[in-house]
């Protein structure tokens, strides 16, 4: 979150669509990006690539800690699955969007943010409800929050070679090259390894006694390549084919328990996708979108301990998908959007019985409107969602068809002070995973989607300061927003007798809550500023189905008080970043049984960085110390984080 925001400019209607489009592809336009989230109709936060450096950041994990909002699931270790769940309504309802295109996982609905390198995201955004940018994909706007990842777009021929270092066999090395290919034309080419043995420390309590181990069968060996070729004939006209692989083999540790910490379950995803995207300016008041993508995906389980025999199960994934939006801006004022999706999913594995091969036809159409003047912008949209869902073997589930509406508003209070208040509605729905509707013993073909509607009310406030002729250049910026989110029909797990459990729609969840950001920039002396960023939520997000035991009990790993504060130091010497993220106690049951109460905690930080110049290459050093205090704690019930952990980080850019 950067604590500097440049002026707000007045903008028509046709120049604003245009920025918020091509600001997307020109990351380095960092004012952009914070005038944007200040602006925004919906909430909208934003981390930059610089923001990971001031501010010590030191992986997803600890990024998406910093933006307001997000419960975290973390299974321990740098190769333990991540995933989000906004506003408490569940990893399933948060789309990912990558470089402007939607990721998926048919299979669990689920996407594992563990595998996205920050070396290798230029911003990283969260966007709750809808963006005010209506030219895009109609499947972008269909979940009831989006986080936004987008890597760094060619300027110039330039090269980076990074190593980073760390406690328990960390080892992370890091290659990206741009090479412009004449005027138009631009090739950048990235890739990355990471191996981690995971083993560190952690300790089991039984009353009185305690027992020291080290993680077992923590291992994790990943690997991560893209190529992009980049054509760009002016502002309005670009074209990026994207090539992308990930192949992540795994060692899965299993729950730690007093006398009990052995596994050997292993998995081994790899995953290609190809997506070609651009954008042409038809007309004066014309413009079109479209975008190509096959997305392949493998999963390997095995687990050589199950009932005495070897478990071992493969699973493929295949998606085709197809995008179109043109944008017509009828005046200077007024811009009217129409964005039309159309994706193919299946599903296979090994063991046709877990499944009956499912497929699925997806058809999404947008109508969305947005009006903006110098001081007030309104958007509104029309999403109608069709679902056709087939398998070879079996009962099929239901077909879905869903017509759901969005409002949201933004005014400026006074015409020379950067004072916004914002309202924002959204309906919207979650159809059923593939798992949840056909996994052998567990998925229901019957299920309904998981229906939401959320309200969101909020101000943004910022300011440019000067206390002294040196202090010019201080700054700071505000946001509070206040919400309510309601699911119906939410999907939960019974058991259906003592060996069978079963998914069915009986859930009613409720959750209140608020969210606050400050950022401070104070400038001291010539090259010597203080920055501040803060972060804080509160989220009481309740069952609320009549009938069940659980009523208006907080729902499980959501916890009520979430916070990140970081104080940065710059200086012509060494930078000095201090960091904390807290988090308060959680249930990992929805009954909230006696003395399975999982801690809060806090998680300190210190980062001490330098950039210099060495034979015309810029480089940098950076040294963190992750978990200062060495405080143990679990995310997931028994499931350990690391300890304190050290880790050096060298670059080069040349």
């Amino acid at each position: 979150m950067v604590c500097s925001v440049a002026a707000v400019c007045n903008l028509s209607a046709q120049d604003a669509a245009r920025m918020k489009s091509d600001t997307l592809q020109m990351i380095t336009v960092t004012s952009s990006q914070r005038d944007r989230d200040l602006r925004s109709a919906a909430p909208r936060y934003t981390l930059s690539s610089r923001d990971f450096d001031t501010f010590g950041v030191t992986d997803i994990s600890d990024a998406l800690h910093r933006l307001p909002g997000i419960t975290l699931r973390d299974y321990g270790g740098a190769g333990g699955m991540k995933t989000v769940s906004v506003r408490g309504l569940g990893a399933g309802h948060t789309a990912v969007v990558y470089d402007g295109v939607a990721l998926s996982d048919c299979q669990s609905g689920q996407i594992d943010l563990s595998r996205y390198s920050l070396d290798n995201v230029a911003a990283l955004s969260l966007i709750v409800g809808d963006a005010d940018n209506i030219f895009q994909p109609a499947r972008n706007l269909a979940s009831a929050a989006a986080m936004v990842i987008e890597t760094p777009q060619p300027e110039k021929d330039a090269a980076t070679v990074l190593m980073r270092l760390g406690s328990w066999g960390y080892t992370n090395p890091f290659l990206s090259v741009t090479k412009r290919l004449g005027k138009k034309w631009a090739l950048t080419a990235m890739g990355e390894y990471l191996y981690v043995k995971n083993d560190y420390p952690f300790t089991l309590k039984n009353g009185r006694t305690s027992v020291t181990y080290d993680r077992e069968n923590n291992m994790m060996k990943s690997g991560h390549g893209e190529m992009n070729l980049s054509y760009t004939r002016n502002a309005e006209s670009n074209m990026t084919l994207k090539a992308y692989f990930y192949d992540n083999s795994r060692q899965l540790p299993g729950m730690a328990r007093y006398y009990v910490n052995e596994n050997m379950e292993h998995q081994h995803d790899r995953n290609i996708f190809v997506q070609l995207q651009g954008r042409e300016r038809l007309s004066k008041r014309f413009s079109m979108k479209y975008a190509g993508k096959f997305n392949y995906a493998i999963t390997e389980y095995e687990d050589p301990f199950y009932a005495g025999n070897i478990k071992d199960h493969q699973y493929w994934q295949r998606e085709w998908y197809a995008t179109a939006a043109v944008l017509y801006e009828v005046s200077r004022y007024v811009s009217i959007d129409y964005s039309a999706d159309y994706f193919y999913n299946n599903l296979t594995g090994s063991d046709e019985s877990d499944y009956g091969d499912p497929l699925r036809h997806t058809v999404l159409q947008a109508l969305s409107g947005r009006f903006a003047t110098g001081r007030f912008t309104a958007i509104g949209r029309l999403l109608h969602s069709l679902y056709i869902n087939k398998v070879k073997s079996g009962r099929a589930a239901g077909n879905i068809s869903h017509l759901s509406p969005s409002i949201s508003l933004s005014y400026q209070l006074l015409p020379r002070e950067r004072l916004f208040v914002r309202a924002s509605f959204k309906d919207i729905f979650r159809s059923p995973s593939f798992n949840e509707l056909y996994y052998f013993h567990y998925g229901s073909p019957t299920l309904n989607p998981e229906r939401t509607n959320q309200f969101n009310f909020g101000a943004t406030w910022s300011r440019d300061y000067a206390l002294s002729e040196s202090t010019r250049g201080s700054s700071f910026s505000v946001s509070l927003d206040a919400y309510i989110a309601n699911v119906k029909d939410k999907i939960v797990a019974v058991p259906y007798n003592m060996f069978v459990w079963t998914n069915i729609n009986v859930g009613k969840v409720r959750t209140v809550g608020m969210d606050f950001t400050a950022n401070v920039t104070q400038r001291l002396l010539e090259r010597h500023a203080l920055l501040f960023a803060g972060s804080y939520t509160l989220q009481k997000v309740h069952d609320r189905t009549p009938e069940s035991p659980s009523y208006n009990l907080q729902l499980p790993y959501t916890p009520e008080h979430t916070g990140s504060v970081a104080l940065t130091w710059e200086n012509p010497w060494v930078n000095l970043a201090v960091h904390d993220v807290m988090v308060s106690s959680r249930w990992p049951n929805k009954r909230h049984y006696k003395d399975t109460m999982l801690k809060g905690y806090n998680e300190m930080g210190i980062t001490l960085s330098r950039d210099f110049s060495w034979k015309k290459v810029r480089c940098s050093l950076r040294f963190d110390i992750k978990n200062l205090l060495n405080e143990q704690y679990s995310i997931v019930a028994f499931y350990p984080m690391p300890g304190r952990a050290w880790m050096v980080t060298a670059k080069a850019n040349l």
